[in-house]
Parts: structure tokens; C-alpha cells; sequence
């Protein structure tokens, strides 16, 4: 019934009775002499009675009232919460049972209500000290406003538990305590290991059949260089010494600047024209030659080193011995750089990744005092040095993001503080675009390493959102990284580019390293409470979408590594293979164990991953026989899990096995062949793997589909794992 005359004028005349007359209400926020008077205080600085009376006005601080949402309450019961170790066995909750209407005040605090806080000192929500915004957090702010819309900042409970708490070490059998870093995978290798062993056998795995730093090859050298000058090696004829430096060309220097063509290539005629006289004075420039050759040397006699002594080591550790204090290296800065990234990358090659990482670090540093991070003046300095240096900045720091990700440590550099520009490469625009999606691939290994991985969850506690802001990066490469540089070519015409192998590889690592503490924690879950994973996973998809990208890549990844080993080009001396077959081959091998949809091309990968460890290992590469082992030992520990337990959907017998000695034709159904039942058998092996339009090599995450992926992480993801982390004590 539509309002009478009457009511519309008293409602008129009130109206403007309200906004004439009447005095309006008290402001909460009064000032000391007006909340003392107990008079009304107009709220301003200083208010109107004070500024009337023309006295001094004051406002208590610890008086003062705000309104906070919701999310903020929730945040600090969550962080009390979790600083209390609950007794007894916790019920576990999904995000529908989970009961977010904490009482406050008598009633439920239902979504958008706000409560009133103190703020003298409101509680910082890490217990710690507000820091400087990190490069990531202001990165994030540049990210689309839907990515950020709908984020409960309860998530800020949720941390990384491979890089919250404590640290943690692991003993060699020597004795030697190793530091397991955040992001490594060889630490995540031992903790995947270390966990599943204590709940199948309830005892600490021993160290003797792990690999340790250093462990798989031998020198041949104690590292002193007090003992008698070396005896010279036996130098390779000219041409034979020309073929191995081509030979370090092939494998390196489309990714790698390990030396300038053109002064190398000149010291090189030098030193065979007079021989003795360059020995006799060993400079900077015999010490590269020498470094450059053990490369050569390992990569063209791969079949040679079955020993623990790889071949070109005699060059390698003469090399070394030589090696002048660093107050030497520093006079000629651009040839010790270069020679340092040798160094490096050689013992990287060796599995020596604390040396490795020293003399990267020492690279970095020469380079740094040389201005190579800046954008160094041409017309000062001349076209060739600065190209130098440019291809040289970009190597080291390459190798350095690299490197201190496969450690798990921080990061030396920030990005902020590098801008040399690019090198011209001679106008191949093709190596100018492999380089710069490099870099930005580097760049978020370092971004995942501050965000996911922020040590003790000071820098960055929020796990899943760290993780949603590292797949909007990701995102913006997928599509460019696709076009520019494809892996699903016209085999009949054109092979697989290993430039493309490799930044797709390392691609798919970004995504790995970002989403793989998840299959710590549920691999945890599934210890903890059998009966509870399979409900864990189902109630809440994006959680099982970000394992199952991970699971994705991992599949991706060796699937790639199977066609440059169909076309000859998979790398046994370089180690950047060898950590993406070890890496996804150990994801692969507990995803299942989470859920058997995971399980849905396992015995052809499986076959492909033997296929690829046998290719290496017959090479020589004894990392790889290492490699295998651990995978071994996981494989049949996770053989003893009871399928059934966990309520799951049986799984079929003949994708149940190994993943070294999967199903084989002609192997009884439900049988596992042993090891050894493989062995020599790698030419059928290679004949059974699928090429790389078979399994989905074209099925990309887009750009789109990544972006539509991190802003599925909301509200109920990450207060639900939060939840689960603190009730499982995945801390």
C-alpha cells in the first residue's frame, strides 16, 4: 500500500529536523579532557571544546576504537592456536565442516561483521616486526585486482613446512652434518625419504646407500697446494684439442657464456706454438685452457668413466692447483670470472654443489666489482668488452640463481639492482630471446625461493598465496615461452631444439618447485590418517589441481627428456637433466600413493624414466646410479602401503610395480620384474617410449588457464589447509 501524505511530510519535516537542529551523536574517538568532562567531544585535532577553551587537546591512543574485519579475529585465534600443542588425535575437518563463526561477544561472527580492537599495540600477524615490503610483495601489488579480491587473511597461519621451524640437518655416514635447504631437491629427496622410511620401518633411514655432496666421484686430489708443483698433463694434439673446445660449444654455449671465442681461439694457436714457455708460466689464460679441455673430455668419452675418476680430470684438478689467490683473480677480472663459471659448473657436473656454490659466489662477486650489473658505457669501455661482459653478467647470474635454488639458500642479488642490458649475439635475435626468457625464468626460481620458501615463514608466511602469486608469474611466460620456442615441431622436418629442451624443462621446474610442498604435507596426512586423505583431497580442488599440476609437469618434464633422448640429445655430463628426471620421477612416484587417479600413464613413464636413468648411467654419469637407488628404496618402501587403507578405488595390477622395473610385456600381470630383468634391455626399452604428441605435449597450461588457476585459491582453500597444516602438525 503506497505511503499516505501524512507520513511522506513527517518524514520530510524529520528529515530536516536532522539535518538542522539536531546535535549530532557522540564521536567514538574522544579526546582525555572531553572523555574525562564526560562532555561531547566533536573528534578533530584539537576538538571543538578544546580549541574553544583554547586548551591543550590530547587523545589517548589506547582508547581509541577501530573496526576490523572478520578475517583479522580469525587470524590471531589461528596464530594462538597454533603456538599450542593440542593433545590427543584431532578430527580431521574439511572446509564444510570447518566452523568459521568464532563467538565473539556472545554471538556468531558471521561474514563482513566487524569487531572493535585496541590498537596501541595490535599484534603483528607473525609475532615479529613489520619488515620492508620484499621485491615479491611489490611486485604483487602490480598484479590484476582480481588475483587479490576475496583473501582471508587467516591464510597468513599457513606456512611452507619444508621451510618453517627449525632447520634441519641430515648425518653422512662419515659423520658430516648436511644442511637441508628450503628449495633443494636433493633435501627434498631426504625428507620424502627420512618420513616414509620412519613410518614403514619406525626407525631414522641409514645414510650408507644415500648420495651425500662430493660423494659420487673421487679427484684424486686432498686440495692442498703445499706439495710439489703437478706434473703437466698430456695435452691433446691441436686438432684433437679443437674438436673437444667444439665439443664444449655444442653443449654449452647456447645457454652459457664459458669463454669469448675469439682471445680463447687465439691463446689456443699461442699455446701450441711454444708449448713449454706457456706451461712453464701458467697464467690465468693455460688455467682455462685446461678447464675448458676436462669438459671436452667429459663430454666426448662418456663411455669412459666407469671408474669414480670422470675423464678430464687430470686437466680439471691441475687446473685448480694453479689456481692463483683471489687478490690475482681480481687483476683480470673479466678472464677470472669466465674461469670461476667454469669451476663451477664442473664440479656441479660432479655433484659437488658446496664447492660449486663458493665459486659461483666468487664469480658473482669479481663481476659485481667490475660494474658487469650495470649498464657499463660503450663508448668508455668499447663494443667488445662490454658484449663480453654482458654475455658473462647474464652466465653468472644464471648459474648463480640456479645453483643457490638446488642448495635451498637465499638468493645474493636482488633484481633491483641489476640493469646491464643484453648482449647482440651478432644480431641472432634467437639467442637474444633464449637469454631473456632465461633470466625471467631465473628470476622466478629466486621469486619461489623468497615467497614459497621464505625461511622460518618470516618473509612470507602465506603459503597459498605465495604460491597464487608465483603462478600469475609463471602464467605471463606460458604463452610467449610456447610460441617462441615449441617443443611440438614437425618432427619430419625439424628435431627438438635443446635450447627449447632446456627452458622448457626449467619451466616446468618453476611450477614444480612451487606446488611440491604440497605432496609433503599429504604425504604426511596419509601417514598420520590413512582413512582421511582421500576426503582431504576432495574437499578442496584447487588444493588436488595444484598437485595434480605438479604431477603434470612432472609428467611433462620426462616426457621431454625422452625426445632429446630419441634424437641424441639428452645431457649425461651436465646435470640440469639429471635433476629434472630425479625430481619428477620422485613426485611420480608418491603422487599415487595420494590418489590413484594419479596412476594414469604410470607404466609407460615409468619404463621412459628407466629408459632415460640407463642411458645415463651407461654413459658413465654415477650420480645417476645413485639417483636410481634412492628412487629404489622410495619405491619399495611406498610398495608396502596397503592400497585398500585408504578407501580408495583398487588399483590395477598392472600399473602396480617399480618405477625402475615397471610392468613389462610379457611379464605376468600383477608380477613386478626385478631390476636386473631389465637390464640390457634398453634398445626395446626406447623403442617402447611414446613421442611427444602422445602424451599431450600440446595440452599447455595457457596463460589464461594459469591466471584462472591462481585466482581459484580463495577464502575456504587456504583456511581449510591452514587448519589441516596445524592439526597434523605439518609445521
Amino acid at each position: 500500500m503506497p505511503p499516505s501524505s501524512s507520513s511522506n511530510t513527517r518524514r520530510t519535516a524529520g528529515s530536516a529536523n536532522s539535518r538542522g537542529g539536531r546535535v549530532s551523536k557522540r564521536s567514538d574517538n574522544a579526546c582525555s579532557r572531553c572523555r574525562k568532562q564526560k562532555i561531547k567531544c566533536s573528534g578533530s585535532h584539537p576538538c571543538d571544546a578544546c580549541k574553544k577553551r583554547k586548551l591543550s587537546c590530547e587523545f589517548d591512543q589506547r582508547d581509541q576504537k577501530i573496526l576490523v574485519t572478520r578475517g583479522f579475529i580469525l587470524d590471531l585465534q589461528q596464530q594462538a592456536a597454533s603456538s599450542q600443542r593440542r593433545a590427543g588425535a584431532a578430527e580431521y575437518v574439511t572446509p564444510g565442516s570447518l566452523d568459521t563463526n568464532i563467538d565473539v561477544g556472545g554471538r556468531g561472527l558471521e561474514e563482513g561483521d566487524t569487531v572493535t580492537v585496541n590498537v596501541n599495540h595490535p599484534p603483528s600477524p607473525g609475532g615479529n616486526a613489520s619488515t620492508v615490503p620484499t621485491d615479491d610483495a611489490l611486485s604483487g601489488n602490480r598484479s590484476s585486482s582480481n588475483s587479490r579480491n576475496g583473501l582471508d587473511p587467516v591464510a597468513s597461519a599457513l606456512t611452507n613446512p619444508l621451510s618453517t621451524g627449525q632447520s634441519k640437518f641430515m648425518t653422512s655416514a662419515e659423520g658430516r652434518e648436511f644442511y637441508l635447504g628450503t628449495s633443494s631437491n636433493w633435501s627434498f629427496s631426504r625428507r620424502v625419504l627420512s618420513l616414509t622410511h620412519e613410518y614403514i620401518h619406525q626407525s631414522p633411514i641409514a645414510a650408507d646407500n644415500l648420495l651425500f655432496d662430493g660423494s659420487a666421484y673421487d679427484l684424486g686430489w686432498d686440495g692442498s697446494r703445499i706439495s710439489p708443483p703437478p706434473e703437466p698433463p698430456l695435452m691433446p694434439s691441436l686438432d684433437h684439442a679443437v674438436y673437444l673446445i667444439n665439443t664444449v660449444k655444442f653443449h654449452c654455449s647456447q645457454i652459457f657464456h664459458l669463454f669469448d671465442d675469439e682471445s680463447f681461439t687465439q691463446y689456443l694457436h699461442e699455446f701450441y706454438a711454444d708449448p713449454t714457455s706457456h706451461i712453464a708460466v701458467a697464467d690465468l689464460r693455460y688455467i682455462h685452457l685446461l678447464v675448458i679441455l676436462a669438459f671436452g673430455k667429459a663430454f666426448a668419452e662418456t663411455n669412459n668413466y666407469q671408474s669414480k675418476r670422470p675423464p678430464g680430470a687430470d686437466y680439471f684438478v691441475t687446473a685448480l692447483r694453479l689456481l692463483p689467490s683471489i687478490h690475482i683473480l681480481v687483476q683480470e677480472p673479466i678472464l677470472s670470472t669466465e674461469l670461476l663459471c667454469c669451476i663451477a659448473l664442473y664440479f656441479q657436473c660432479l655433484d659437488y654443489r658446496h664447492s660449486s656454490h663458493c665459486y659461483i659466489g666468487q664469480a658473482m662477486r669479481i663481476a659485481l666489482s667490475q660494474g658487469m650489473h650495470t649498464d657499463m658505457p660503450l663508448e668508455h669501455l668499447g663494443e667488445k668488452i662490454v658484449e663480453r661482459s654482458r654475455k658473462l653478467w647474464w652466465t653468472v647470474y644464471v648459474l648463480d640463481r640456479e645453483m643457490t635454488s638446488l642448495m635451498g639458500l637465499p638468493q645474493t642479488i636482488h633484481d633491483d639492482d641489476v640493469h646491464p642490458q643484453l648482449p647482440h649475439f651478432s644480431g641472432s635475435t634467437h639467442r637474444v630471446a633464449a637469454l631473456h626468457m632465461q633470466i625471467r625464468l631465473c628470476r622466478t626460481i629466486a621469486s619461489i625461493n623468497r615467497g614459497v620458501y621464505g625461511a622460518n615463514g618470516r618473509l612470507n608466511k602465506k603459503f597459498l598465496l605465495s604460491t597464487k602469486k608465483v603462478l600469475e608469474n609463471i602464467a605471463g611466460l606460458a604463452d610467449e615461452l610456447q610460441q617462441q620456442f615449441p617443443l611440438g615441431v614437425d618432427r619430419a622436418i625439424n628435431g627438438v631444439s635443446r635450447t627449447s629442451g632446456y627452458l622448457h624443462l626449467l619451466y616446468h621446474q618453476c611450477i614444480v618447485l612451487a606446488t611440491r610442498p604440497l605432496l609433503l604435507c599429504f604425504l604426511k596426512i596419509r601417514f598420520e590418517t590413512p582413512g582421511s586423505i582421500t576426503e582431504a583431497l576432495n574437499s578442496s580442488q584447487t588444493v588436488w589441481n595444484l598437485i595434480k599440476m605438479c604431477v603434470d609437469s612432472s609428467y611433462q618434464m620426462i616426457n621431454i627428456l625422452g625426445c632429446l633422448q630419441s634424437q641424441g640429445l639428452l645431457e649425461t655430463f651436465l646435470p640440469f637433466d639429471l635433476e629434472s628426471l630425479f625430481i619428477s620421477s620422485l613426485n611420480l612416484l608418491v603422487a599415487p600413493v595420494l590418489d590413484p587417479r594419479f596412476l594414469e600413464h604410470e607404466t609407460t613413464f615409468r619404463h621412459k624414466s628407466y629408459s632415460i636413468f640407463n642411458e645415463m648411467i651407461g654413459k658413465g654419469n654415477l650420480i645417476a646410479v645413485f639417483r636410481r637407488s634412492e628412487l629404489q628404496q622410495l619405491d619399495d618402501m611406498l610398495s608396502r602401503l596397503p592400497r585398500e587403507a585408504t578407501g580408495q578405488t583398487p588399483v590395477p595390477a598392472d600399473v602396480d610395480g617399480q618405477i625402475i622395473g615397471g610392468s613389462m610385456t610379457g611379464v605376468p600381470e600383477g608380477a613386478t620384474p626385478a631390476m636386473g630383468s631389465l637390464d640390457g634391455d634398453n634398445e626395446g626399452m626406447t623403442s617402447m617410449i611414446p613421442g611427444m604428441d602422445d602424451f599431450g605435449m600440446d595440452a599447455w597450461f595457457t596463460t589464461a588457464q594459469m591466471i584462472d588457476m591462481a585466482n581459484s585459491i580463495a577464502n575456504s582453500d587456504t583456511e581449510w589447509v591452514s587448519h589441516t597444516m596445524m592439526e597434523h602438525d605439518i609445521w
